[in-house]
């Protein structure tokens, strides 16, 4: 299993600092867990790969280029740096 571990600031609330875990097995297509945590509390949660298939036709988008477009976001490297926003709701 694969894990990345991400900081985030989100534009939400800023000042607050949030830890993104995310868990994978053979690619973030098939599916992953999510870890969010501020620290104080813990909230966790799935993506299958039926939910993912979903959402990339929900909003009319081949499904490869949003499992690429997730892997940008949720992963940290350079080229997804300062590009992504989240919010905490």
């Amino acid at each position: 299993m694969e894990k990345t571990l991400n900081r985030i600031h989100p534009v939400s609330d800023p000042q607050a600092t949030y830890f993104l875990q995310v868990s994978w097995e053979k690619d973030l297509g098939a599916g992953f867990g999510l870890l969010l945590s501020d620290c104080q509390y813990v909230w966790t949660g799935t993506v299958s790969e039926a939910d993912i298939s979903r959402e990339a036709a929900d909003i009319e988008m081949d499904r490869e280029k949003y499992v690429e477009e997730l892997r940008k976001a949720l992963i940290p490297g350079a080229e997804s740096a300062g590009k992504y926003n989240f919010v905490i709701t």
